[in-house]
């Protein structure tokens, strides 16, 4: 069993006051649409939060989704990594970390990620990617990295165990630049509901 982790625990402060989360996108909030993308995929879904979310609970109500509470969010990510991944079942063979800022990733997308993991004692992190290659998310981590995802500290994610285990990491490309978006300041936001839709 393969779960999907997102990390939605940020405090948007590059928003200037706004919560790029709750920033509506076909008329549902951002965490609404890429929860319902990971629900769709078919596999489990946790959602890491920060404590007191009241505004981003309520955007998840209605949708098959457990809820981790990120105590120490303020830390940075690695904060909402390691409670998610202590929070997964004993019987997950992988976590798929999801950005909940990606507007664009569809639940075939995190389907291809799924197929691909075969699991076995050296199974590759698998990780999404543009057309070219250019490395984006989500990333698929196999249960032998749980043990470094649960020591991470900081604020860069999951960034130095990729680094670290760069000959482990398969690409998986996906269509357009849907591994690639995401939305982290108004002006982001501006120039993606400007484009054309494809």
């Amino acid at each position: 069993m393969v779960p999907i982790l997102i990390l939605a625990a940020g405090a948007s402060t590059r928003m200037r006051g706004r919560d790029k989360l709750l920033e509506l996108v076909a008329g549902e909030p951002l965490l609404a649409r890429v929860a319902r993308a990971a629900v769709a995929s078919g596999a489990p879904v946790l959602v890491a939060l920060p404590a007191g979310s009241d505004r981003r609970v309520a955007a998840l109500r209605g949708l098959a989704v457990q809820i981790v509470t990120v105590t120490d969010a303020d830390e940075g990510m690695a904060a909402s990594i390691r409670a998610g991944v202590a929070a997964l079942p004993a019987s997950a063979t992988a976590v798929v970390l999801m950005l909940a800022d990606m507007p664009d990733i569809r639940s075939d997308d995190i389907r291809a990620l799924l197929v691909a993991h075969k699991g076995g004692a050296d199974a590759p992190i698998l990780r999404a990617a543009g057309p070219q290659g250019q490395p984006g998310h989500p990333v698929l981590f196999p249960a032998r990295f749980f043990a470094e995802l649960g020591a991470l500290q900081g604020d860069t994610g999951a960034r130095a165990i990729l680094a670290a285990h760069a000959d482990a990491v398969r690409l998986i490309p996906l269509p357009g630049t849907r591994a690639l978006t995401d939305l982290d300041t108004p002006e982001d936001w501006a120039v993606w509901r400007g484009r054309p839709t494809p």
